[in-house]
């Protein structure tokens, strides 16, 4: 996805769906909406990072950009409450 006004209010999107499944899949019932979205921004990289390491790359359109983000963004929640000491890892 390019950074266009259209490509940034995709990116929010993705951002916003990813992080909130990732809430749900992670009992957390979401985080609001800029939470959701910032978690889904930062899992975007992180499951980006993390599928670039496993050898898979290229355009995987607007869905696979949230799949991506989704599991990075659920990676970022188990990490967080590994270091917080918080009980609920899934």
């Amino acid at each position: 996805m390019v950074l266009d006004p259209g490509g940034l209010l995709a990116w929010l999107l993705a951002g916003l769906i990813a992080g909130f499944l990732a809430g749900l899949v992670m009992r957390g019932g979401g985080y609001g909406i800029v939470g959701d979205i910032i978690l889904g921004i930062l899992g975007a990289f992180i499951g980006g990072f993390l599928v670039g390491l496993l050898g898979f790359g290229g355009v995987a359109g607007f869905w696979g950009t949230v799949v991506v983000a989704f599991i990075g963004a659920v990676v970022l929640i188990m990490l967080v409450r590994a270091l917080t000491g918080s009980r609920t890892t899934l």
